[in-house]
């Protein structure tokens, strides 16, 4: 593995390696055993999209393992103003020793490790987001202990995180059923990778998708970079909300799920919310576990 643009581009064994190790190094930081794997060395963290955990966990995350993050807001950087990615790649790999990237195309964290010479870590694009569902799968499998053979339900617009727990759950054994409206489904892309396995389905009904499920997952109806399209969202995703009553059909003692942040009343209850707000905040905190790994994995 040399970078992390996608789950796509990762084998299942490259993932629960992956978790493996996040497992190793949440266990250390616990137990506060020092583990300075990137002792000397820089990264850097570009956003053009702006973030509380990506940023709070990335940086933490560094110098936790011995490194120095470089904050870099696109308002910092000649790419804000029209250089070339591929300049700004081949310049910033002279200078650090990893770059991880929040922004809106996939295409420009690809072009970055075209032209870089250094590893590139992809902290979300509008295609995928594979940190957050590391962390995801990272905190299933300390819930159940296992992945294989479990079912989680997606509830909600077919988004970036639906493309990648796709991607993730399909390439480490997991069952996923998808329940989004007309015009709001998965990528094609990511469509094609599932189509024909019989572990994922895509329905309008999310009462069928959590037929049976052990996670139940949500986001946001209306993510960054869609505010003008709020109310129409609202509307669409009318009968989309993670409810007491959604959960009954879900298997006794599912978990649930949600990236954050959260808009109570809109795709979760305040009431659900509370009740999985444990489970919520584990999620929340392996952002910056499995972050971890993914740097010692490509740094160290």
């Amino acid at each position: 593995m040399k970078h992390l643009l996608k789950l796509l581009d990762l084998s299942g064994e490259e993932i629960i390696g992956i978790l493996d190790l996040a497992d190793q190094l949440k266990y250390e930081r616990r137990n506060h055993i020092p583990h300075k794997h990137l002792e000397g060395k820089s990264v850097g963290l570009i956003f053009q999209k702006s973030s509380t955990r990506t940023r709070v966990s990335f940086e933490t995350g560094i110098y936790q393992l011995g490194g120095q993050p470089l904050f870099l807001s696109s308002k910092d950087l000649q790419i804000g103003r029209g250089e070339p990615v591929q300049d700004t790649a081949r310049v910033l790999s002279r200078y650090l020793d990893g770059i991880m990237i929040r922004t809106f195309a996939q295409q420009e964290v690809e072009d970055l490790a075209e032209y870089g010479s250094i590893p590139i870590i992809n902290g979300l694009t509008d295609f995928c987001h594979p940190c957050q569902v590391l962390a995801d799968l990272m905190t299933i499998r300390e819930h159940y202990a296992k992945l294989e053979g479990l079912k989680l339900a997606y509830i909600g617009d077919g988004n970036n995180m639906t493309n990648s727990l796709i991607v993730g759950c399909l390439k480490t054994g997991m069952k996923i059923s998808c329940a989004c409206p007309e015009g709001y489904h998965p990528d094609p892309v990511v469509l094609e990778f599932a189509k024909g396995n019989p572990d994922f389905e895509l329905t309008g009904d999310p009462g069928q998708a959590v037929r049976d499920a052990d996670v139940v997952y949500t986001d946001t109806w209306a993510s960054m970079g869609q505010e003008d399209e709020k109310e129409a969202r609202i509307k669409a995703f009318a009968g989309y909300q993670v409810n007491a009553e959604l959960m009954e059909l879900a298997n006794q003692g599912a978990m649930v799920q949600h990236c954050l942040p959260a808009y109570r009343g809109q795709e979760i209850t305040d009431e659900v919310f509370e009740a999985h707000a444990d489970e919520l905040f584990e999620e929340a905190e392996n952002r910056l576990h499995a972050q971890k790994a993914v740097m010692v994995a490509l740094m160290k």
